[in-house]
């Protein structure tokens, strides 16, 4: 998958934008004295997107922002905020709880509740995460709708109980990510981990999926291609996922450098950022492939940045 660039077409959509708004969201004031902002990007859309809304918001509101590419892993962005190479991301609060707190189980419904427990985890590497939006991508498991007709499966509790012995394929940490194949155990009595194929996140899982080397793909909720494809997304009917809302996580030092200057633009993002906002943009880049910066500029002109 393509990681974020910023074409000549986004960024002249983008300072359109800006120059639109002017009275809006941002005033174009000085926030004050502090150190340049760059934004951790992880290699799927999604993230890409998030991380040049961030960039876009905070330019708009005076401040020097760029985004950098992390790569795919969760440690890899760690490693990022540790070097000082990045100092903001988007995140996901269970999966960034858990991955903390070496899958512990503690992630739960509530966005709130989760994200102070992912706070707790912060505090010792000098991270902060702010207030979650309503904004949700968790694991979804889908099938085609031939298997779904063909079994008569459109549940997790079906998949259970007509599908033990399908081929599952998603990526390498399903195997100990509390909501893959560990929750469908705990939560379903189905283990999956003995047909369990790791295969790299999106496209190539798609493409597995359809040439029926697997019968269950993982694949984020949000991602567009569910729909395209006619995939049939089954449903969570025991409430196994937890609440893996989007919430930018920044370093305590840039937080505190800037004070409610970040945090107020941080926070108005996530107050308005929603799930169907995420499947249309995700649609644009995985299946119309436009560029991660131009659907962020449309999504700012809309919000009113």
């Amino acid at each position: 998958m393509r990681i974020n660039r910023r074409g000549a077409i986004g960024a002249a959509v983008l300072a359109f934008a800006l120059l639109a708004t002017a009275c809006g969201s941002g005033d174009g004031t000085d926030p004050g004295e502090g150190p340049d902002i760059s934004i951790g990007a992880q290699d799927f859309g999604e993230s890409a997107i998030l991380a040049e809304i961030y960039r876009g918001a905070l330019e708009s509101n005076g401040f020097t922002a760029s985004v950098q590419a992390v790569g795919g892993f969760r440690d890899l962005e760690l490693g990022a905020f540790d070097s000082g190479d990045v100092n903001l991301a988007p995140e996901y609060a269970a999966s960034m709880l858990e991955f903390l707190n070496g899958q512990a189980g503690q992630a739960t419904g509530d966005a709130q509740e989760t994200t102070d427990l992912l706070n707790a985890q912060l505090a010792p590497i000098d991270l902060v995460a702010l207030t979650p939006s309503d904004a949700v991508d968790t694991n979804a498991f889908v099938i085609t709708k031939e298997t779904s007709d063909a079994l008569g499966i459109t549940s997790l509790s079906d998949l259970a109980s007509k599908g033990a012995d399908l081929v599952l394929g998603g990526p390498p940490d399903c195997e100990t990510n509390p909501f893959c194949i560990p929750g469908l155990e705990s939560v379903y009595g189905l283990d999956m981990s003995a047909t369990f194929q790791p295969l790299d996140a999106g496209q190539i899982t798609v493409q597995a999926l359809e040439a029926g080397q697997i019968d269950v793909a993982i694949l984020f909720s949000t991602s567009g291609i569910i729909a395209d494809r006619g995939f049939v997304l089954l449903t969570d009917d025991r409430n196994m996922l937890a609440a893996d809302n989007v919430v930018p996580v920044l370093s305590v030092e840039l937080r505190d450098a800037y004070g409610d200057a970040i945090t107020s633009v941080l926070d108005e993002v996530s107050s308005k950022l929603t799930t169907s906002d995420l499947t249309a943009m995700n649609k644009r880049f995985d299946i119309d492939t436009e560029d991660a910066d131009a659907i962020a500029a449309d999504w700012l002109a809309d919000n009113g940045f």
